[in-house]
């Protein structure tokens, strides 16, 4: 049933609690920073793992690779009237939160103060790979957040930074942004044209290569 080591499923738990968590709670504070009580009042403005979690996403994140976590509610007008950056830093500030921990994770390696251990077999993964497994996951969820697509942020990105007939022609893809999702993790690498491979995984494992 399982293609990977035990070791490898506990440490993809690990990274995807972690992961999953600090994107969802930084969501929340940015918004509760901006004047929106929304995540506040849905208990999402905390690091309790539980509150932010999705169990078909998660599910489906360790079995296939794409799962999502819980989305934080918030009060679009309320952050607008507050600013007008205000919703594309709510939307940014998880994909940073993901950022930072990958960096964050990098510096015991890069430093040299933790080495790749020759002993194998164990089902629990050593502190190397884990930290490793935190720095190429969280790249991962990082340049995934931010294509362009909704439900993605990156969508809230773009929106602030696009021209009028740039804003008005995404949102008008708003309502099609799940089913181009599907369409372009799945449907396109089996023709050839492995999108999500060129924005995500590979610029994911360039940076990685880089900070380890």
């Amino acid at each position: 049933m399982f293609s990977y080591p035990f070791s490898h499923y506990i440490s993809l738990a690990v990274v995807l609690m972690v992961g999953f968590t600090a994107h969802e709670f930084a969501h929340a504070w940015t918004a509760d920073y901006f004047g929106d009580d929304t995540p506040r009042r849905y208990g999402r403005l905390t690091l309790n793992p539980l509150a932010h979690l999705d169990i078909l996403g998660t599910l489906m994140m360790l079995l296939v690779g794409f799962g999502w976590a819980k989305p934080v509610p918030v009060n679009p007008y309320t952050l607008a009237n507050r600013s007008r950056s205000a919703p594309m830093l709510v939307a940014l500030s998880g994909p940073l939160a993901n950022l930072f921990i990958a960096l964050a994770a990098s510096v015991p390696i890069g430093a040299g103060l933790i080495q790749q251990s020759s002993i194998s077999g164990s089902i629990f993964p050593s502190l190397y790979d884990l930290l490793v497994y935190l720095v190429l996951y969280n790249l991962v969820l990082f340049f995934l957040n931010l294509i362009p697509l909704h439900p993605l942020d990156g969508e809230e990105v773009a929106l602030y930074f696009l021209p009028p007939a740039g804003k008005d022609f995404l949102m008008g893809l708003r309502r099609f942004g799940p089913g181009i999702l599907i369409l372009v993790l799945l449907l396109l690498p089996r023709l050839g044209l492995p999108v999500v491979d060129w924005l995500v995984f590979r610029p994911a494992l360039w940076i990685a290569d880089l900070l380890l």
